[in-house]
């Protein structure tokens, strides 16, 4: 039963914010006169130890005493007598509460800043080949063409409403909950503010912010859900990511060297280079996602308030914060040696079939309705199969019999620049669109 119901093996990674949470606490009860001065100080000094011996790793942990809660108070009990009060009016239950919310902000500050530096390297790759063509697709398909810049900053932009959302998360986790009890708080004069000025639980006016109803405070594990959910979203999107640089780098589209530092060899092929960053990408995000399914499966159809199944909330909490901060090293680290190559893009944007949709607008501008710009350059694409010649090779005389609106300068439709350089809206990929928003990212990214 003790191995069964032990969680110390997981949760000792709360000790600095217990221990955190300790010291605010035990400074609240000497502030309302429920310990004195003299306790608080041994108190903090017994803590200071603790937290040195688990620094340097000489903390022996006991899987007997069940949780870090318990092995920090013992250990700290011997060293100090007078820390035989500082559990005066909190429960372990609104004492993880508070260690996990202290936790979700630090982690969130963690992976916000691992979301920057992977764009950074993203924005390193623009920089450097930003201005190389490429075919964009849809379905697989080949379907217009877009300057490599402007694929990069779809990546930036999934990141950017990533860090959003941690940012989120950690305001939501801003609430102090100490002060809750085990479910009914306590008849003891304590100060909750006090508490939560000292842990840094304040609104931007620097006014302290705590939960205001003690059962939902001990038992709510939304953030839990939120913080996974964002993971398991960030995930998705490095599977992307990865999807597409697995797809650059195979033979067939070769727009793309991935670093060698990144990718392994065959056990049997020699001449293999497999993109094992980018396949593990896409793998952790299938972990990332049954993560956030436990802590929903989990929670779902539990009773207020506490109750033990929501010891198991937090290695799967753990897990995805340490992958997605080792899968945003990974994904920077790719980024930051990915080289393209400028002769295959070139060649498969050449493809002039890219421009038919330009073919369409040019109809359009000489009046035409778009159905039947769209209709008439289906009829000369097909055509062009027929004749087993690129888009650009038919004759006047030949589109013309299609429509009567092609004109002699029709054919300039397919001048690449040109086309790129009237794609002026925001959002677009034109030069002018791109050079705008690298400017952007540059001042948001520093």
């Amino acid at each position: 039963m003790l191995r069964f119901s032990e969680s110390v093996s997981f949760d000792r990674r709360l000790a600095p914010f217990d221990i955190q949470g300790s010291k605010a606490h035990s400074a609240m009860l000497a502030h309302v006169g429920l310990i004195t001065r003299k306790e608080r100080d041994a108190i903090h000094r017994g803590l200071d130890a603790v937290l040195g011996e688990i620094t340097a790793g000489k903390f022996k942990w006991s899987t007997q005493l069940e949780d870090v809660h318990m092995n920090i108070e013992q250990a700290l009990t011997r060293l100090e007598p007078a820390a035989a009060k500082l559990h005066t009016a909190r429960s372990r239950n609104d004492q993880v509460a508070t260690d996990m919310r202290l936790y979700f902000k630090a982690a969130c500050a963690e992976i916000i800043a691992g979301l920057r530096e992977a764009q950074r390297a993203i924005l390193g790759v623009v920089e450097k080949s930003g201005d190389v063509l490429i075919p964009g697709y849809t379905h697989l398909q080949r379907a217009q063409p877009v300057y490599v810049a402007h694929h990069l900053f779809a990546y930036l932009e999934m990141l950017e409403r990533d860090a959003a959302r941690f940012a989120v998360v950690a305001d939501h986790a801003n609430w102090c909950p100490l002060g809750s009890g085990a479910v009914a708080g306590t008849t003891l004069p304590i100060d909750r503010e006090f508490t939560a000025e000292a842990l840094g639980f304040v609104d931007a006016k620097g006014r302290p912010r705590v939960t205001q109803n003690s059962m939902d405070a001990v038992s709510d594990r939304d953030l839990f859900i939120e913080f996974a959910s964002a993971c398991a979203l960030v995930g998705v999107h490095f599977s992307r990511m990865a999807e597409d640089m697995i797809l650059w780098a195979s033979q067939e589209f070769k727009f793309a060297e991935l670093p060698d530092a990144f990718c392994t060899g065959s056990s049997l092929m020699p001449q293999k280079k497999n993109p094992d960053s980018m396949e593990l990408l896409r793998g952790k995000s299938a972990r990332l996602q049954g993560n956030l399914h436990t802590l929903l499966t989990l929670t779902k159809g539990l009773p207020l308030t506490y109750n033990r199944d929501l010891q198991e909330d937090k290695p799967p909490v753990f897990d995805s914060h340490d992958q997605t901060v080792l899968c945003l090293a990974v994904l920077a680290g790719t980024f930051a040696g990915l080289e393209l190559n400028r002769d295959r893009c070139a060649a498969a944007v050449a493809d002039p079939a890219l421009l038919a949709t330009d073919l369409a607008d040019y109809l359009v501008r000489q009046g035409v309705s778009f159905r039947e710009a769209h209709h008439a350059v289906g009829a000369v694409v097909k055509l062009a199969e027929q004749r087993k010649v690129p888009l650009d090779r038919l004759t006047h005389a030949e589109v013309k019999a299609v429509h009567a609106a092609f004109k002699a300068d029709w054919v300039v439709s397919f001048h690449l620049q040109k086309a790129m350089a009237r794609r002026t809206g925001t959002g677009m990929p034109g030069p002018k669109q791109v050079t705008r928003q690298f400017k952007r990212w540059v001042d948001l990214l520093g």
